[in-house]
């Protein structure tokens, strides 16, 4: 019960916008919902989700893909697809921390992608799709705790925030 209350601390921590596109990513990566139907406010926006079921459609194959620490021969193939699809969601420009793509991708992917979060989100927030001032900001939210962590929690994430309706009175 504690690790769900920290996860939904951590979430509030988040922007608007980054609990909004974590929110809607998280609809698409797991097949919760039509979040065209759910998250589209624009003809823009509805691209940018058509296109992001695009890049997740192979999620379960990555998902599937994540190498033992021990078993570093898979790491190279696996690390080009995360670290494009991370490309993908940073250039959206909607996730403005390391907290906040670790928070997504350990939902999307598992526990077991925690330890090639820092070297897919260095190297994703390195790509020309990323713009130059964006880059600078994506790379200094990453501490130095984060990117020389010794070891990683294998807990899978109990916190998966959903879509809530407004309430409005009558």
């Amino acid at each position: 019960m504690m690790m769900l209350i920290a996860e939904m601390r951590e979430f509030a921590g988040f922007t608007p916008a980054e609990q909004r596109y974590i929110k809607r990513s998280l609809d698409i990566g797991l097949g919760r919902t039509d979040a065209y139907m759910r998250w589209a406010r624009s003809e823009a926006e509805g691209l940018a989700i058509e296109q992001q079921y695009e890049d997740y459609r192979d999620l379960a194959t990555l998902r599937a893909m994540v190498p033992t620490l021990s078993d570093l021969g898979d790491v190279a193939l696996f690390l080009g697809k995360l670290v494009c699809l991370a490309g993908s969601d940073l250039a959206q420009e909607r996730l403005r921390s390391f907290s906040a793509f670790c928070f997504l991708y350990e939902r999307l992917l598992g526990a077991r992608v925690r330890p090639f979060l820092p070297a897919a989100f260095c190297a994703a927030s390195a790509l020309p799709v990323v713009r130059p001032d964006r880059r600078k900001l994506l790379l200094q939210s990453l501490s130095e705790a984060a990117a020389t962590a010794s070891a990683w929690s294998e807990r899978e994430p109990t916190f998966f925030p959903e879509y809530v309706d407004d309430f409005q009175t009558a």
